[in-house]
C-alpha cells in the first residue's frame, strides 16, 4: 500500500510541476512583456531630461528597439534566366550572398543553373521594418516595398526573438518604395511617428534595422541635407523627396526607422549612394511625413489613391531664361509645357504657365508641387497662384486621380486631319537646324505616327545652338516664339526674323524613345553674344 501511495505522490508532485512550469511561462513571458514596456517608457520620459549625449543614445535604443523588426523574405524570380544573368552583372559576392546564400560551404554564393520556368529559383533577401501600430492582436509593420513586395513568404523576427511566419502584406507603393505587413502577435510595442518637417541639417539622427543580419543594430549620424530629389531611386513616376544621413546604412538596414533624439521615427531608411554596394557616407531615408500618408493609405485600402493634374511640368530654375522669355522675372517656380488632354488641367492650364503657389503654398520646383497635389485627395478644388501673359493669376480647379501609369494616360488621340503628303525640307541653318514637314515615311522613320504638324527635325549641326540647347533629331518644332507652325516652311519664315542675341523660344514635341510617351518642352535658343 505504502509504494503506491508513494507513487501517486510523485505523479501528483511531476503533475504539480508540469502545471507550475506552463503557468510559469506564460508568467515569465507577460512579465518580461510588462518589463520591456515600462522601460520603454522610462526611457521616453528621461529622454525629456536627457542632458548629455551618451545617455541620449542609451535611451533613443532602449525606446525604439523593441519596435524594430527583421524581415526575411523569399520571392520568386520572374525570368528563367535571372540566375544566369546574375552570373554575368557586377555583383560582389556579398551582394550576391543577398539573393544566393551560401548553402554548401564553400564560401561562394550558391546560384544556380536553371533553362525553364519551372527551375526558377527563389530569390532571398533581408530586409528590416518597423512596428508602427498595435490593434485587434495584429501589429502593422511599415517597411519598403523593395523588401517586402512581391514576397511570396516573410519571416518576422522581433526583438525578443520571437519569429512569425505568417506575416501578411497589406500593401505597396513602388512610387514612394513603401509597404505594409501584418503580423498577428502580442506583446508588441509601437514606435512613435516624429515630424519630418521639425528636421534641420546638422541634427543627430539614429538608424535603426539588421545590416548583413545582425538584428537590433543601431548607428548614429547627423542629418546631412533635406529635400534630395533626382536621386534616380525610385524613377520618373516615383515621388523622391529624401533625408540624406550620414548615420551608416548597409544592405539589410532597408526599411528600419530614422528616429531622432526623442526616439521618434522621422524616416524610413531606403538607400545608400556606393559605388561599391558598401556604405560609402551616404544615405538616404524617406520622410516621415510622406511615409505616415502613404502608410495610412496602404493600411486603410492596400493602394494609395493620389491627386492629380495631368501637366508635364519642370523647374523653372533649371531654365532661367527660358522662364524670362515669359516676361517672368522670379528664378524659382514651376513651369507647364504640357497640358494632357482630358484630364483637370485641360481649359484651366496652358503651355507657358509658371506656377508658383498651390492652396496658399509657396511652390518652389516641381517635387514640391507633386508632393503637394499627390497628398491631396481627388475631387478636391484646389487653387493655383500662376504667371500668365506677363501677370499673376488664380487658377481653381478640381484634381482627378492618378491613374497607374501616368505616361499611358498622356498619350493624345488620333488626328484624322493629318495631311499624308510629303513636304520638302527647309534649312534653319541660323541655328544648325535641317528640318522637314511630316510625312507617312517621316514619321515612321521617327517613330512619331501620333504627331500629325510641326516641322520635324532631321538633321543638328554639332555644337550649333540648336545642339547646345538641346534640341536632337526626331524632336518636331510646333511654335516659334507665340507663332504655331505646321511644317518646315513654316518654322523656317518664322526662325528668319529672330534675334538671336534676344533668344528665341520653341515649343517642342518627340517620342521618348523606348516608351509610347509623347513628351512637350520648351526650349530657349540664343546666341552666347550678350546684347548691349
Amino acid at each position: 500500500m505504502r509504494p503506491m501511495r508513494s507513487t501517486l505522490a510523485a505523479l501528483a508532485v511531476a503533475g504539480t510541476a508540469i502545471g507550475t512550469g506552463f503557468f510559469g511561462f506564460n508568467f515569465v513571458q507577460n512579465s518580461q512583456f510588462a518589463r520591456a514596456e515600462e522601460q520603454v517608457q522610462t526611457s521616453r520620459e528621461a529622454l525629456k531630461k536627457a542632458d548629455d549625449l551618451s545617455s541620449v543614445f542609451r535611451f533613443v535604443g532602449k525606446a525604439v528597439e523593441p519596435s524594430v523588426v527583421n524581415i526575411n523574405v523569399t520571392k520568386k524570380s520572374n525570368n528563367a534566366q535571372q540566375g544566369n544573368r546574375f552570373r554575368n552583372l557586377p555583383f560582389d559576392r556579398d551582394q550576391l550572398r543577398r539573393f544566393f546564400p551560401d548553402r554548401d560551404g564553400d564560401g561562394q554564393p550558391d546560384i544556380p543553373d536553371f533553362d525553364s520556368p519551372e527551375e526558377a529559383p527563389e530569390l532571398h533577401g533581408t530586409g528590416s521594418g518597423v512596428i508602427m501600430e498595435v490593434s485587434d492582436g495584429y501589429g502593422w509593420i511599415l517597411t519598403n516595398n523593395h523588401v517586402a513586395g512581391d514576397a511570396s513568404q516573410m519571416e518576422i523576427t522581433l526583438s525578443d526573438g520571437r519569429k512569425f511566419t505568417s506575416a501578411a502584406l497589406v500593401g505597396a507603393d513602388k512610387k514612394t518604395d513603401l509597404a505594409v505587413v501584418k503580423v498577428k502577435a502580442d506583446r508588441l510595442i509601437p514606435a512613435k511617428w516624429g515630424d519630418s518637417s521639425e528636421l534641420q541639417k546638422g541634427d543627430w539622427v539614429m538608424a535603426f534595422g539588421s545590416p548583413f543580419g545582425y538584428v537590433g543594430s543601431m548607428t548614429h549620424g547627423i542629418v546631412s541635407a533635406l529635400n534630395r530629389t533626382n536621386v534616380g531611386i525610385l524613377g520618373r513616376q516615383g515621388y523622391e523627396n529624401f533625408i540624406q544621413v550620414d548615420a551608416p546604412i548597409n544592405p539589410g538596414n532597408s526599411g528600419g526607422p530614422l528616429v531622432n533624439t526623442r526616439g521618434e521615427v522621422v524616416g524610413v531608411n531606403t538607400a545608400i549612394a556606393s559605388r561599391t554596394g558598401a556604405f560609402s557616407g551616404i544615405g538616404f531615408a524617406i520622410p516621415s511625413n510622406q511615409a505616415k500618408f502613404v502608410y495610412e493609405s496602404l493600411k486603410k485600402s492596400g493602394h494609395v489613391t493620389r491627386g492629380w493634374l495631368g501637366v508635364s511640368i519642370s523647374d523653372v530654375a533649371t531654365d532661367v531664361p527660358l522662364a524670362q522669355s515669359f516676361g517672368y522675372q522670379g528664378t524659382t517656380g514651376v513651369l507647364v509645357g504640357q497640358t494632357m488632354p482630358n484630364t483637370p488641367a485641360t481649359g484651366k492650364l496652358k503651355a507657358g504657365d509658371i506656377i508658383t503657389g498651390f492652396n496658399g503654398h509657396d511652390v518652389k520646383n516641381v517635387q514640391e508641387l507633386r508632393n503637394e497635389v499627390a497628398a491631396t485627395s481627388p475631387n478636391t478644388d484646389v487653387k493655383l497662384n500662376v504667371f500668365r501673359d506677363g501677370k499673376d493669376e488664380m487658377v481653381t480647379l478640381k484634381l482627378g486621380e492618378q491613374p497607374d501609369n501616368v505616361f499611358m494616360a498622356s498619350l493624345p488621340g488620333k488626328n484624322k486631319d493629318h495631311h499624308n503628303g510629303a513636304m520638302p525640307e527647309a534649312d534653319a541653318g541660323k541655328i544648325g537646324l535641317r528640318l522637314a514637314s511630316p510625312s507617312d515615311e517621316l514619321l515612321k522613320q521617327y517613330d512619331l505616327a501620333d504627331i500629325k504638324q510641326g516641322a520635324v527635325v532631321t538633321a543638328v549641326e554639332r555644337n550649333s545652338l540648336a545642339a547646345k540647347a538641346g534640341i536632337t533629331v526626331g524632336d518636331v518644332i510646333t511654335k516659334v516664339g507665340k507663332t504655331d507652325v505646321k511644317n518646315a516652311q513654316e518654322a523656317n519664315e518664322a526662325l528668319q526674323g529672330v534675334d538671336l542675341k534676344k533668344g528665341v523660344r520653341l515649343y517642342i514635341t518627340t517620342k521618348e524613345p523606348g516608351s509610347d510617351q509623347i513628351m512637350s518642352r520648351f526650349v530657349f535658343v540664343h546666341s552666347e553674344d550678350k546684347q548691349e
